[in-house]
C-alpha cells in the first residue's frame, strides 16, 4: 500500500530556489550601486579646470562676505558698547542737572530777600513762604517727597529710625512724636525719619 503524502505548505519553499534568487537580486543591486558610483565619479572627472576655478571662485567670494559681515557685526556691537559708556558717563555727570535748574529760582529768592534791608516783619515772612513754595515744586518735579508720619502711625523700618522707645497711651508700635523728617526720591529713602515710638501702656 502506498505511503500517504502529506499535503505540502504552500509557504514552504526550496531554500536552494530562494538563495538563488536572492543572489540574482543581489548581484543586481551591486550592479547598479556600481554603475551610478562610477557615473558619479565620472562626473566629477568631467569637470574642467575651468569649473574648478569658477567654483572656486564662488566660494572664495561668499568666504570674503560672510567673514565681511562679521566684523560689521562685531563693529557694531563695539558701537553699541561705546555709546552705552558715554550714556553712562553723562548720566553720572548730569545727573543733577534738572535739579540743580530748579533750585537756582529759589537762590535769587533768598538773594533777593537778603538785598532788602527796610522790609517788614509780615514781609520778610511772605517772601519766606513763596521761598518755601519754590523748594517744593522743586522737590516735587524730581520726585523728591517727605515722610512725616502722625502720631499714631505704625512705625516703619524701612522709612523712620527709632531714637527711642517711651511707654505711651498708644498701641506699642506706632509712633509717639515725629522728631525730624525723612526724605526718599523716586521711591528710594535718602534720610528716614526720626521718631520716637511707643513702647506700649504704662506700668502701674
Amino acid at each position: 500500500m502506498p505511503a500517504s503524502q502529506e499535503p505540502q505548505d504552500p509557504k514552504q519553499q526550496d531554500p536552494a530556489v530562494d538563495t538563488s534568487e536572492q543572489m540574482e537580486v543581489n548581484a543586481e543591486q551591486s550592479a547598479t550601486d556600481s554603475s551610478e558610483e562610477q557615473s558619479a565619479a565620472q562626473g566629477i572627472e568631467a569637470r574642467t579646470d575651468e569649473e574648478w576655478a569658477t567654483l572656486l571662485s564662488e566660494t572664495q567670494e561668499k568666504v570674503a562676505q560672510y567673514h565681511d559681515e562679521l566684523l560689521r557685526a562685531k563693529a557694531e556691537v563695539e558701537n553699541i558698547r561705546r555709546r552705552a559708556q558715554d550714556d553712562v558717563a553723562k548720566a553720572r555727570k548730569f545727573g543733577t542737572e534738572s535739579f540743580a535748574e530748579s533750585l537756582i529760582p529759589v537762590k535769587d529768592s533768598l538773594e533777593a530777600a537778603l538785598a532788602l534791608t527796610d522790609q517788614t516783619a509780615e514781609a520778610w515772612k511772605e517772601g519766606v513762604e513763596v521761598t518755601l513754595r519754590q523748594i517744593n515744586t522743586a522737590f516735587e518735579r524730581n520726585q523728591l517727597k517727605d515722610v512725616a508720619p502722625n502720631q499714631g502711625d505704625k512705625f516703619d523700618p524701612h522709612l523712620h529710625q527709632a531714637i527711642s522707645s517711651v511707654p505711651s497711651e498708644l498701641p506699642e508700635g506706632t509712633i509717639v512724636q515725629l522728631l525730624q523728617k525723612g526724605y526718599t526720591i523716586a521711591d528710594r529713602v535718602l534720610r528716614p525719619a526720626l521718631v520716637m515710638v511707643s513702647s506700649g501702656q504704662p506700668a502701674a
